[in-house]
C-alpha cells in the first residue's frame, strides 16, 4: 500500500510540475521568456525551439528581445512567432527581433482567465484519473487477499485525502496565475 501511495504523490507531483509548465505559456500583462517555449524554428531541417538557437532576454517589462546567433535565422524566428499565434507581432532591424507585449484588455483577461481555468480542469482531471488507478489496485489487493476489507477502506480513505490536498494545491496554482492576470 506504500508504494501505491508513493506513486500517487509522485504523480501528484508530475501534475503541479506539467500545470506551471502549461501556466508559464498563458500571456500575462509582462513579458515573459517562457511565452516562446514550444515555439520551434527550422534550424537546418529540424524543429528547435527558439532558446536553442537565440539569446532570448528581456530588457522592459513589455517587451522580449531575440538576437539569433546567426543572423539567416531571423526570418524564420520572425516566422515561427506569427506561427504561433501567440497575438504577438515581431519587428526586426536586422539584427535582432523587438516583441513588445501589449497590454491586455478587459475581454482578453477574460479569455486568458477561462483558458487557466480550462487547463486547470485537465489537470484536476488527471489527478482523479490517478486516484481511480489507486483505487483500482487497491481493490485488486484486496480481492486477492493481499488485505482485509477494513485496510481497503482505510486505505481508500488516505487515497482521498492525498486527492483532496492535490485538488486544493492546483487551485491555489489556478488562483495564482488568474490573479497575475487580473493584474492591471
Amino acid at each position: 500500500m506504500d508504494e501505491i501511495y508513493e506513486d500517487l504523490t509522485s504523480s501528484f507531483d508530475q501534475i503541479y510540475t506539467a500545470l506551471k509548465r502549461d501556466l508559464s505559456r498563458v500571456r500575462t500583462g509582462r513579458a515573459s521568456a517562457a511565452i516562446l517555449d514550444g515555439v520551434k524554428v527550422d534550424y537546418y531541417g529540424s524543429a528547435t525551439e527558439i532558446s536553442q538557437v537565440a539569446a532570448i532576454q528581456i530588457p522592459e517589462a513589455r517587451m522580449i528581445t531575440i538576437k539569433p546567433w546567426e543572423a539567416n535565422l531571423l526570418k524564420d524566428i520572425e516566422r515561427a512567432i506569427i506561427n504561433a499565434s501567440l497575438g504577438l507581432a515581431p519587428s526586426s532591424d536586422g539584427t535582432i527581433i523587438r516583441i513588445n507585449i501589449p497590454p491586455l484588455t478587459e475581454e482578453r483577461r477574460k479569455d486568458l482567465a477561462k483558458q487557466v481555468t480550462h487547463i486547470g480542469e485537465n489537470a484536476k482531471v488527471s489527478a482523479r484519473n490517478h486516484r481511480r488507478d489507486a483505487n483500482t489496485m487497491l481493490k485488486e489487493m484486496q480481492k486477492d487477499g493481499d488485505i482485509s476489507e477494513d485496510d481497503l477502506q482505510r486505505a481508500l480513505k488516505v487515497v482521498q485525502g492525498h486527492t483532496d490536498t492535490s485538488m486544493s494545491t492546483i487551485d491555489n496554482i489556478i488562483a495564482k496565475k488568474q490573479d497575475e492576470i487580473a493584474e492591471v
